[in-house]
């Protein structure tokens, strides 16, 4: 086995390559396929709600597979679900290329995102083993930027693809990509330990159940369906607590209950579904009050919004070094006053602010969860045991999802609710960042990763 404290350089920078090109797939995907909905509907002759699950299939996909397959990971190598799920992913985006109907498509969809997943799950595993423990915080750093970039450009980047060429250029993009990342990845990756255990399929049937009724039912709740959405997200709570307590007298279980026993961990884990929480209600609003509010055009909210990414990519290389010396729970703390204090600005924002005004509130976003990130990360994995990786990584990837989910659906509730949804959504966000703070900070006194 490769010594887990990290690969020899040049192998390392092959092995992060194939890593970060992967990664960068799989959550681009998750929102370039928005931009080109009402193409895709109208080529498909499809109604507008029903295209809504070419989005759909895919993150529910993701969300039910991401335990499953990091506890696969721990069994089989994580190199080999990651080459996988590339696989999976590459042969799926070939089939949404050649998608004739919708139903077509959302299958093509979801196989993508089951492939998706096994790229996820494993993430955060393989820069472990990747990194040496002393720059661990360096790599997590840059992993979290790439993820970050990632997620915030990829309308942009939908939008440029879309200006030459139809929708299907959106999934032919994947597959050069793919094949290069797997054949990078096959020489390079690191190998890791295996677990001499066998997965537990009645624990994965109940993970599935629980996040697909959990969010289907929330999804519907938000489009109206009160009563029906509340008992279906009601079942999948019913399923949540049955895999808990399934897992309660496992050593190594699938729901990974025995990190969560960890003061350190669980904060950690909350501090992260609070914090991307606060940065998916911002994501989903910013459009619509800068093209509303503010009267900006299409154009300018792309070119608004960018100051976002560009503070994560200044800032999270930076926390991350000082994650290898520093405690999380102060960077986390002051990156999330930071985001909150974004937020709020963007709240408050007066309706004839400038380009330059906007512009250096989206950077302090930027900066705030930057700083964040990266030292969160680093020790929600590295305060697992180094057998346990894979359980980590598949929690750091839920929780993210999870707060997204969590962020959307308070977004469309607040829409449905405020004639100003998109200024009570930021002024959530700042509320959801505070408290993220507020949970950051109470990690000091525990033991540090």
């Amino acid at each position: 086995m490769t010594d887990w404290n990290g690969l020899p350089t040049p192998r390392r920078y092959w092995a992060v390559l194939a890593i970060w090109l992967a990664i960068t797939m799989a959550v681009l995907d998750a929102s370039i396929a928005n931009v080109a909905l009402p193409a895709i509907a109208r080529d498909l002759h499809a109604a507008a709600a029903e295209s809504i699950w070419v989005v759909n299939a895919y993150q529910l996909a993701i969300v039910v597979a991401l335990l499953p397959l990091a506890a696969l990971g721990e069994i089989l190598e994580y190199r080999r679900v990651f080459q996988v799920g590339l696989i999976l992913f590459v042969l799926a985006s070939i089939g949404c290329c050649f998608a004739h109907t919708l139903p077509e498509l959302t299958i093509a969809r979801a196989v993508q995102g089951f492939g998706a997943a096994g790229i996820m799950s494993v993430n955060g595993a393989l820069v472990r083993f990747t990194f040496p423990h002393a720059q661990l915080g360096r790599g997590v750093g840059l992993n979290a930027l790439v993820v970050s970039v990632a997620s915030v450009l990829g309308p942009t980047i939908a939008s440029a693809i879309l200006a030459i060429g139809p929708w299907q250029w959106l999934f032919a993009v994947n597959v050069p990509i793919g094949i290069a990342a797997w054949l990078v990845g096959r020489a390079a990756l690191p190998e890791s330990p295996r677990q001499d255990r066998k997965l537990d399929w009645i624990a994965a049937g109940l993970n599935v159940a629980t996040f697909g009724l959990i969010i289907a039912g929330v999804d519907l709740f938000t489009r109206g369906g009160s009563l029906i959405g509340l008992a279906i997200a009601a079942a999948g709570i019913a399923s949540g607590v049955v895999l808990v307590r399934r897992s309660l007298s496992q050593p190594r279980p699938l729901a990974p209950v025995d990190l969560m026993r960890s003061r350190l961990f669980s904060l950690t884990v909350a501090t992260s579904v609070a914090s991307f929480a606060a940065q998916m209600l911002a994501f989903v609003a910013l459009p619509f009050y800068l093209q509303a509010a503010l009267h900006r055009t299409q154009v300018e909210t792309g070119l608004l919004i960018t100051p976002w990414p560009l503070g994560v990519g200044v800032a999270a290389p930076i926390a991350g070094r000082l994650a290898d010396r520093y405690p999380a729970a102060i960077l986390g703390g002051v990156g999330l006053i930071t985001l909150a204090a974004g937020l709020g600005l963007l709240a408050t924002m007066p309706a004839d602010a400038s380009n330059l005004g906007v512009g250096l509130r989206m950077a302090l976003c930027g900066v705030g969860f930057g700083f964040f990130q990266a030292p969160n990360n680093r020790t929600m994995l590295s305060s697992a045991p180094l057998e346990r990786t894979g359980a980590a990584g598949g929690m750091l990837a839920t929780a993210r999802l999870t707060g997204q989910t969590i962020g959307a659906t308070l977004t469309a509730v607040l829409f449905r609710m405020s004639g100003e949804g998109a200024v009570s959504a930021l002024a959530a966000g700042a509320a959801f960042a505070a408290i993220a703070s507020v949970v950051s900070f109470s990690r000091l006194g525990g033991r540090r990763a």
